[in-house]
């Protein structure tokens, strides 16, 4: 099983790369540059993510074991975010605020929808994808209001309004009473939405390589504040995560797909929100390029021991 994990998750690693490089060569030739991808974040943030997460809740049937295990890993995706919050509370205090911020928001959110969803469908089926959506919808509640306190990116302090106004509430608040109720939309309506969701991991891909193009990788390896980050996301949160699946006799399944999640690296979102609020993307982008590089290691290790 660690093979087969192994494999899968350094296919899936090759697969974003590819993207990404594609967005590196078309901005070294002016075919899609930084400025011209900033334009698409708008885009990625309140169309496409939104419809990701409706997408997931029109894929599955509305049983009563699904919507309970649906709520399970759900709770799972609050209790990653919250171990988080904790594990980064003494972290880059000698920092610079805004790259403090950005390190922090890489050690807590995770890519959910970008590598934890493909990868779930491959090792789990659409079962684990849709446990998967389930942590997605969490994960992007915290990331649109806590991860952009964080990040140091929202003036005046915290604000309430995002955590009604954002890309996760706003898919949630389409998609689940659509589940709930067992809406089966017209095809002229699904098909839209499903064409336009399956554009979140590629755009996301090619915006990111427009920052790589713009990034001093030779100092990636020697910044080791990216050390302290992949240790927290990679192998200290998962850790915790999968203990407590023992502890509590979680199912495999159900515990397997959770610790997909919970094990995956820096989410894109830390280019994309850098980029996007004006932050350090050259900073963003090397962490985010490195810890995703150390994850073909670490997770088929977690996947592998939440199922034993």
């Amino acid at each position: 099983m660690f093979i087969t994990n192994l494999l899968t998750t350094a296919q899936q690693v090759l697969i974003l790369y590819i993207l990404i490089a594609v967005g590196f060569v078309a901005d070294k030739t002016g075919l899609y540059t930084e400025k011209a991808s900033k334009l698409n974040t708008n885009l990625l943030f309140y169309i496409v993510t939104p419809l990701v997460i409706v997408n997931s809740f029109m894929s599955i049937d509305n049983s009563r074991e699904n919507l309970r295990n649906f709520a399970f890993a759900a709770l799972g995706g609050v209790v990653i975010h919250l171990i988080g919050m904790v594990l980064i509370l003494p972290l880059f205090r000698k920092t610079e605020k805004s790259k403090a911020g950005l390190y922090r928001y890489a050690c807590m959110y995770g890519n959910c929808g970008y590598m934890a969803l493909p990868l779930a469908n491959a090792v789990l089926g659409p079962q684990g994808a849709f446990y998967c959506s389930a942590i997605i919808m969490v994960f992007n509640i915290f990331s649109f209001t806590h991860g952009i306190y964080i990040m140091g990116a929202q003036k005046g302090g915290f604000n309430f309004k995002k955590l009604l106004i954002n890309p996760g509430s706003i898919g949630v608040a389409l998609g689940l009473p659509l589940y709930l109720l067992g809406v089966e939309l017209p095809t002229v309506i699904a098909t839209p939405i499903s064409s336009l969701a399956t554009l979140n991991t590629p755009l996301a891909m090619l915006i990111f390589g427009t920052y790589i193009a713009h990034t001093d990788l030779k100092t990636m390896f020697t910044d080791k504040k990216i050390y302290v980050v992949a240790l927290i996301k990679l192998i200290a949160i998962p850790l915790i995560m999968i203990a407590g699946f023992k502890l509590l006799n979680v199912p495999k399944e159900l515990a397997m797909a959770i610790s997909v999640s919970a094990s995956a690296p820096c989410a894109n979102n830390t280019v994309i929100l850098a980029g996007k609020y004006g932050l350090d993307t050259g900073v963003a982008s090397k962490t985010v390029a490195l810890v995703s590089f150390f994850s073909i290691i670490t997770m088929p290790v977690m996947i592998a021991l939440a199922a034993t």
